[in-house]
Order: structure tokens, then C-alpha cells, then sequence
């Protein structure tokens, strides 16, 4: 009897990405096998709401231990797990704290990425690979940036990006894997970790407005950004694995924000001035900062027929809702 059940490995399981690709994968009849790292604490809490004890005949959520730096396990699970479809969605992710850790953001989010790579390539799985490409990629390089934009990387985080970028590159030509890179420009939700500035803001508005906080610090309010909603982009990723031939993608809204504007979204609507709660601490700058990103997502919308939904107005009302929420529930 063949299997029918399409099996999925995910690395970043536990981030937003990965628990909004595990909802949209599950809804699809896939089996899901994520990698997470071991640690004294939970961190599944993304999806808790998705997992069954494996037990259980009808679970088709898996979670394993293994991490990046861990070549030889990677080798072990791919051959355990034998997935049809592996998405690389785990990193270093945060660009400001790339700075902070450098050399560990290079292990993990570019050398990680070939470890993964040569893992699948060992196993000789007949596997597609998704890599979680970024727009920090091209950095200092002026919009609208698209899949022929020159990289211009401004932090240890985008260029390790670049390094996994065309690292994925490499093993799609010179070993024939179907190995695509997703360059996708800042998705966002209420599942995104508190640290990023979308999130932050979005919190803070909804503290602030229930008299928990007073003010929030923030960084450079003039950068430019093309922020997106992230469970849309989840169903692109997964979109560039069912195409016929593997080639890269940008995934973008074509819009472009300021910080400040989405300040002022989220302030606004929970009926408040930002001016009187927002205050600047030089700490948030970048050593260098990318001023502008702005993705033309015109090839995704032509060969994947995908095409973002959600703009920053409606997705700063979605995270300050959510905020607001799981606050009153809370208290």
C-alpha cells in the first residue's frame, strides 16, 4: 500500500511563520514534523492549539529535538521523517540583536542552512526545500527591490541571509534539487514575537489605552517598510513547492509605510495621540540602518497567482484587536 499522505518537515516550527504554515498544511491533509531546540521551558505556546498526543491514531503533529548546529541529527531526521516537502524557516531572526551575536547568527541562519542542505542531500531524499530568504537581503540597495535587485546587506543578519540565499542556489545547480528561496518583505501578526517593532507598537497601544502602561521607547520612526500579513505569506511559501520548475520568489505587499505610520495606526485606533506616549532611545538604532524596502511581488503574482490581501491599516487594527483581547481575557 503507497503512502497518499504528504509529509512536511519544518525547522522554526515554533515561530509565527512556521505555526501559520502548520495550520494551512494540516488543513491540507499534510502530515507535520517540526524541528524544535531543547530548553528548561515552553516554547510551543504558537501551537499548542494544534497538537494532539502522538499517541492518539488521529495526531499528524510531530515534534522532534534537534537543532542547526547539530549536523549529524539533521541527517537522522530527515532519514526518519523521509518528508516530501522540508521548509527552513528557522533563524537568528532578529536583525537588531544580529549585531549583538554575530558569529552565532552566521552558524545558525547561513551555516545552519547548508547543514540542512547537505543533510537532504546525504539522505538522497527526493524532497522539495523551501529557504526563508529575507528583504534585509538587499539592505542599502533602493527600491523597488525584485528577484534581479543586487544584495546590499546592512546587518550580520541579512548577510547570512545572502550566504543561505545562494547557498540554497548552489545545491539547486549543482545537485538538482528542487531548492526554492522565498524573499519575503516583513509579514506580520499577532503571533509575531514581542521584541519586533510591529508587535511592540501594537502592544503598547493596547497597554496604554488600558491604563497598564504609560509610554513606549522606540527606535527610527522613518524607516520604510513593506509589511504584509503573515498567514497570507505562508500560503505562498507553499505555493513555490507545488510549481512545476523551482525558481525564487519575492513576496510582498508593493506598499510602502513609515514606523511612524504605524505608530499612528495603532494609536489611532484605540482613539489615542502617539505624540503623548511615544518616546525615542537611541539604544533601538542600528549600527546601520536600511532606510527603505519596498518588495515588487509582480513574478509571485504571475507564476504562483498570489497576491497580498491584508495593507499596514488593516493589519495594525488586526495586532492591536488581539492585544486588547488576550489583555482582557488575561485580567
Amino acid at each position: 500500500m503507497v503512502d497518499a499522505t504528504k509529509r512536511a518537515l519544518i525547522t522554526g516550527i515554533t515561530g509565527q511563520d512556521g505555526s501559520y504554515l502548520t495550520e494551512l498544511l494540516l488543513e491540507k491533509g499534510y502530515e507535520v514534523h517540526g524541528i524544535i531546540r531543547r530548553a528548561s521551558t515552553f516554547n510551543t505556546h504558537r501551537i499548542e492549539h494544534l497538537y494532539r498526543d502522538p499517541h492518539d491514531p488521529e495526531a499528524r503533529l510531530f515534534l522532534h529535538y534537534g537543532d542547526l548546529t547539530d549536523a549529524s541529527r539533521l541527517v537522522t531526521l530527515l532519514d526518519k521523517v523521509a518528508p516530501h516537502e522540508v521548509y527552513h524557516l528557522a533563524a537568528q531572526s532578529h536583525v537588531r540583536v544580529s549585531f549583538d551575536e554575530p558569529e552565532y547568527t552566521g552558524n545558525t541562519t547561513g551555516i545552519g542552512t547548508t547543514r540542512l542542505l547537505e543533510a537532504i542531500r546525504m539522505t538522497r531524499l527526493e524532497t522539495r526545500f523551501y529557504q526563508a530568504s529575507s528583504s534585509e537581503m538587499f539592505g542599502a540597495t533602493p527600491p523597488p527591490q525584485n528577484e534581479d535587485t543586487p544584495f546590499y546587506p546592512r546587518s550580520p543578519y541579512g548577510a547570512a541571509k545572502v550566504y543561505g540565499y545562494w547557498i540554497t542556489r548552489n545545491y539547486r545547480e549543482a545537485h538538482g534539487m528542487f531548492a526554492v528561496n522565498g524573499i519575503l518583505f516583513n509579514h506580520e501578526s499577532p503571533r509575531r514575537g514581542e521584541t519586533f517593532v510591529t508587535r511592540k507598537i501594537a502592544r503598547s497601544a493596547a497597554r496604554i489605552k488600558l491604563g497598564i502602561d504609560k509610554e513606549v521607547y522606540l527606535g527610527n520612526l522613518d524607516a520604510v517598510r513593506d509589511w504584509g500579513y503573515a498567514p497570507e505569506y505562508v500560503e505562498g511559501m507553499w505555493r513555490m513547492l507545488q510549481a512545476d520548475e523551482p525558481t525564487d520568489y519575492v513576496l510582498a505587499t508593493g506598499t510602502a509605510y513609515t514606523v511612524r505610520d504605524f505608530v499612528e495606526f495603532c494609536f489611532e485606533h484605540v482613539g489615542l495621540d502617539w505624540q503623548d506616549h511615544v518616546r525615542f532611545d537611541e539604544e533601538y538604532l542600528r549600527p546601520t540602518e536600511v532606510d527603505s524596502l519596498i518588495g515588487d511581488p509582480s513574478k509571485a503574482g504571475e507564476l504562483l497567482r498570489w497576491k497580498a490581501e491584508t495593507l499596514p491599516p488593516q493589519l495594525a487594527q488586526i495586532m492591536v484587536d488581539a492585544e486588547l483581547e488576550s489583555h482582557l481575557v488575561q485580567h
